[in-house]
């Protein structure tokens, strides 16, 4: 049975219907005007897994046989059903490109035309249609490649019935991502269809001003989720790219919000290609963040000071990104973290310091994990977060919290000298309760070979200092108890050395870096977990944690990582990563 969407109310569910029936009523296009170039990226392996019968999406597997419609499965969550829905899939048949792939991509497209083409099931919504349209303009070959007549007129004729709902619905969908999905679908098939013009000039104004909306002066959104953030300048750059080779022009808020969003992005962008993990965002399809940044036609740096509200840090092969902002608050923090402060450091192509990330993928308890400051590389009081989760609230993705409690007031600015870059950034998230501000100083070598840190836990006023003492007097004097932690990612081999008061961190790469600390805490390495959407379950990791107690009003701890003095500057990191979990 089909999984309504909680979010959307009884009247919205209800247009949706009745305009998705009423537009397969008609009987619009006939064919192709043009075809805007293929610029989905997909995966040859997940393609072959499709084609032997294995579904993973939205971090659940479902296996059945390799002649199985996907619409004969029953989606076990609705983020689930709505990848089935949005035809994503069909970009990793398309990299795959063989017989079988093809044959797969004709049978579930008409399949789908036969089971729901006459308005009704999960897939009429106006930003999975969008996304849709997209791909079926763009797979037209793959789909169409010795069709019959029947067949071909029938995928015509739906392509045409989803422009036209999707021309009567995108104002219904949420603003930000979906709204872009549509618009951008919307183009794409008024571009490509015959009699479908008309739909082109709206759409393209509409596009327009949501990217002026939607898009802040410094090129950012509300939910600072850097994933989000790329998978909008995709739709925008594609948008744009189909309307300039069909020898229109994009509105120039539409250009704007490109020019903007670039430069943010590559801010954003790991040493390795990847997008920092902040905010529900993984690290985006391998390819993507470059193909985008190239196709935006932006050229030039990133920004200086912080982008979208973070800081990043860069000298030779290390990149080092941190949250130094305020998380999003209200209905744009669903799926946001309490990472204040905390960071993520790589090396060359190795990611070394990470955030555990989104836990959405793997149940309600692994999501809630996953959105606490301890899943982050930053100090927080032992069994606190710095900023609290709300009571659930149904959403898309199911029952999501916002958060709720965060800091006030959260300061940063970028330092730099002769010999290092750095940022200096606070929060006073911790001060209602425990009368503690949170001070963390990174600072990276101009060689990229060390990375210094300091963290300042402070009760500065009276009015603070009194509020610390009344946490010192429940904790029986014993200090109020907190963690920094390190969170490495999988592939990194970690162990105690230096009788226990260093941590020897080994890339797969060949590296060797060494962590040492300052002050009154004990060093430990425990386990952790790292959490990506790709993967069946969670993967188990390691983390360095450095565990205290602040007994003053002032507490300081210095940390230092640094390549080991044997590491050359350069190294041919020519290891393969390891496949994914995936049956073979």
């Amino acid at each position: 049975m089909a999984q309504e969407y909680p979010t959307l109310g009884r009247r919205t569910r209800l247009l949706n219907r009745w305009h998705a029936r009423r537009a397969t009523r008609a009987r619009p296009a006939t064919g192709f005007i043009s075809q805007p170039e293929p610029r989905t990226i997909g995966s040859y392996a997940r393609g072959k897994q499709l084609v032997a019968g294995n579904f993973l999406f939205a971090g659940h597997l479902m296996q059945a046989a390799p002649d199985t419609s996907i619409w004969s499965l029953t989606p076990p969550t609705p983020a689930f059903e709505a990848a089935l829905h949005g035809f994503g899939w069909m970009d990793d048949l398309a990299a795959l490109g063989d017989r079988d792939a093809r044959a797969r991509a004709q049978y579930w497209t008409l399949d789908w035309i036969d089971r729901y083409g006459r308005g009704s099931g999960p897939g009429w919504l106006p930003d999975l249609a969008g996304r849709r349209l997209i791909r079926w303009v763009s797979h037209a070959l793959l789909i169409l490649s010795g069709s019959e007549t029947p067949d071909s007129d029938a995928f015509y004729r739906l392509l045409g019935q989803q422009t036209l709902f999707v021309s009567r619905r995108w104002q219904a969908t949420s603003p930000g991502l979906p709204r872009f999905e549509a618009l951008t679908g919307l183009i794409y098939a008024g571009l490509a269809l015959k009699g479908m013009d008309a739909y082109v000039a709206p759409a393209t104004t509409a596009l327009a001003r949501e990217s002026d909306r939607g898009i802040d002066a410094a090129g950012g959104i509300p939910s600072r989720n850097p994933e989000e953030l790329l998978d909008i300048l995709t739709l925008l750059t594609w948008a744009a790219l189909a309307l300039d080779e069909a020898g229109r022009a994009p509105e120039p808020a539409h250009t704007a919000a490109i020019e903007r969003i670039a430069p943010t992005l590559r801010a954003l962008r790991h040493a390795d290609g990847g997008l920092a993990r902040f905010h529900g965002g993984g690290r985006g399809i391998e390819g993507r963040l470059d193909q985008a940044l190239a196709a935006s036609g932006v050229r030039g740096t990133a920004p200086t000071g912080l982008a979208m509200g973070y800081a990043r840090l860069s000298s030779g092969r290390t990149s080092v990104i941190m949250d130094a902002d305020g998380p999003p608050t209200g209905k744009t923090s669903y799926n946001a973290h309490a990472s204040t402060l905390a960071i993520e450091v790589t090396s060359g192509r190795r990611p070394l310091i990470v955030n555990c990330g989104s836990g959405v993928h793997f149940g309600d308890d692994w999501a809630k994990a996953g959105r606490a400051t301890p899943s982050h590389s930053v100090l927080g009081l032992t069994g606190v977060s710095s900023s609290r989760l709300g009571v659930p609230e149904p959403t898309p993705e199911g029952p999501r919290a916002r958060l709720v409690e965060t800091p006030a007031e959260v300061e940063a600015r970028v330092v730099s000298n002769d010999v290092m870059n750095g940022v200096v950034a606070g929060h006073n998230g911790y001060i209602a309760h425990y009368g503690l501000a949170h001070v963390r100083r990174v600072e990276l070598s101009l060689d990229g070979r060390m990375l210094a840190g300091e963290e300042t836990l402070a009760a500065m006023s009276e009015g603070e200092q009194a509020v610390f003492g009344q946490a010192l007097e429940r904790e029986a004097e014993r200090g109020v108890p907190f963690d920094i932690r390190f969170h490495l990612h999988p592939d990194v081999d970690a162990t105690l050395d230096l009788g226990g008061t260093a941590v020897s961190i080994a890339l797969r790469s060949g590296e060797i870096w060494v962590f040492r600390y300052e002050g009154n805490v004990h060093l430990s390495l425990d386990p952790s977990v790292y959490l990506e959407k790709t993967r069946l379950k969670p993967r188990a990791a390691k983390q360095v944690v450095l565990s205290g107690r602040a007994m003053d009003y002032a507490t300081r701890i210095r940390w230092s990582m640094a390549k080991a003095q044997d590491t050359p500057i350069g190294v041919r990191d020519l290891v393969r990563d390891e496949p994914g979990d995936l049956p073979d």
